[in-house]
């Protein structure tokens, strides 16, 4: 998988400053006061920093941007960046001022001068998640963003939480190699033989095969890999962190490898962005791999349904009726309403198996989501107020954009058959709400449930504020927060 920029925290060092190869970044809030870092900066560059200010340099600057001095004299440095960021900014704040010196970040890699911060883990944050690129695909060397340096006031303060950060950084990373990976390298027994490999972190994982999911009765699942050669599979990780008995957290993602449509085609112009359809599952697996890493004090189940939809002589039609493992028949009126298929199945086995606590799943699930609130927010859906609050405000907190939409019945009456218990579509109106109206019929009684459509924010043709264009690892953060704060109690940093 692509690696995170090594990083390490140090107590300030001035002495250290003049050799450091690479960039320095210096921080200097609204009121334009140099703290001890920057003052040896600009008495080593003979007044460079001072001038700036003097000369106005910093007065358009917003927070969170940055201005670069190439070439410093008195410096071993390559550059010195300038971010224009307050010393008591929120999380939030700091985390894209990283960012915007994690686009910086080369391979000589930077020394962050981070003495005068009250959250300097976010800062560190912000540049790890910003540097990242996906080259697994590209010939020849590649260039790898070098160390990053933070010098603190307390490096063994804040080395904790700074672990933490780091385990969600990697998590986040793995989700986004997955959503970048093409179709020909990430199959769907590859994407399990990648799950499978987090056992060495702890996790136990398990993969049910074919035969195992029809003998459970998958019959929805299944008839969306049908047309493939590829095989459907589910896997499931568990991390038992928590006390003993108490009942887990499950989350399930949609994991379409491919989406063709199936025998509804899609047409062909942007189909080879339907390599992200398993953006879901992509999240999921690195929420996982980000409590283990980090250790979670929680109980965490993720379950991802694995499938290729694919047109073929084998494939689901339009109009054929399929049996879900929960016994419900669905008139299949849309191949390419698929994931849905793949979620009921998914979702039902997780509460037959695990009574969780919770549910929540993942979708690259409509079109239509993005339509209504583009590609800044994940659209949310749920039947418990108590948990999607959670969920809201954890979002918020990490600067995740998510926005929770009406249900109804409605909506639900939408999905009336004639042939079977349900259709897999309602009409054009509202079509997100009739799909998170279709997956409501697979919560069991008692469960509280949220489904996020992710189908706006998992890939995006720009750079957003921890990512550049692409794959966005969207979810990773404000879902570890939920699990910090309603299983463990407290927030992570």
């Amino acid at each position: 998988m692509t690696t995170p920029a090594k990083t390490t925290i140090i107590d300030t060092d001035l002495d250290r400053i003049a050799t450091a190869e690479g960039r320095i970044a210096v921080l200097i809030g609204p009121d334009g006061k140099l703290n001890a870092g920057a003052k040896r900066v600009n008495k080593l560059t003979r007044g460079a920093l001072a001038r700036m200010i003097e000369g106005g340099a910093l007065e358009d600057m917003k927070p969170g941007e940055v201005t670069s001095l190439a070439w410093p004299a008195g410096l071993k440095a390559e550059a010195v960046d300038i971010l224009r960021l307050s010393p008591r900014a929120s999380a939030i704040e700091a985390r894209k001022g990283g960012a915007a010196l994690g686009k910086l970040l080369g391979e000589k890699g930077m020394t962050v001068l981070g003495a005068s911060q009250v959250r300097p883990v976010e800062l560190l944050q912000g540049i790890a998640l910003r540097a990242y690129s996906f080259t697994a695909r590209k010939t020849g060397d590649q260039k790898t963003p070098g160390a990053v340096t933070m010098m603190v006031k307390d490096a063994s303060a804040v080395e904790a939480d700074a672990k933490s950060a780091s385990a969600v950084v990697e998590g986040a990373f793995f989700t986004r190699d997955l959503v970048s990976e093409p179709a020909n390298h990430l199959t769907t027994t590859e994407f399990a033989n990648r799950i499978k490999d987090m056992e060495s972190l702890g996790l136990k994982v398990t993969v049910l095969e074919e035969d195992k999911l029809a003998e459970l009765g998958m019959g929805c699942l299944l008839s969306v890999g049908h047309g493939s050669a590829s095989p459907s599979k589910v896997a499931v990780m568990e991390w038992m962190g928590g006390k003993d008995g108490d009942a887990p957290l499950a989350l399930v993602g949609k994991g379409v490898v491919f989406d063709t449509g199936g025998i509804s085609l899609k047409p062909a112009a942007g189909m080879e962005d339907m390599t992200m359809d398993m953006g879901g599952a992509g999240v999921v697996a690195g929420v996982m791999r980000a409590l283990a890493l980090r250790g979670a004090k929680a109980n965490v189940v993720g379950l991802v349904g694995l499938v290729e939809n694919m047109p073929s002589d084998r494939a689901t039609r339009p109009g054929d009726v399929v049996t879900s493992m929960k016994g419900d028949t669905v008139e299949v009126i849309n191949t390419d309403a698929e994931g849905r298929l793949v979620l009921a199945d998914v979702m039902w086995y997780a509460q037959e198996t695990y009574k969780p606590r919770a549910m929540i799943d993942l979708a690259t699930l409509t079109g239509a989501i993005i339509i209504g609130l583009g590609h800044e927010n994940a659209g949310v859906f749920s039947n418990d107020d108590t948990l999607c609050d959670a969920f809201l405000k954890a979002a918020a907190a990490e600067g995740e954009g998510a926005w929770r939409l009406p249900m109804g019945k409605a909506y639900d009456d939408e999905l009336k058959s004639q042939i079977a218990d349900m259709k897999n579509v309602g009409g054009r109106p509202a079509g997100s709400i009739t799909a998170a109206q279709f997956l409501k019929r697979f919560v069991q009684e008692g469960t509280p449930w949220i489904h996020l459509d992710i189908a706006g924010v998992a890939s995006v043709k720009s750079d957003t504020a921890y990512a550049p264009k692409g794959a966005t690892g969207w979810g990773v953060l404000a879902l570890n927060r939920l699990v910090a704060d309603m299983l463990e109690g407290a927030g992570t940093a």
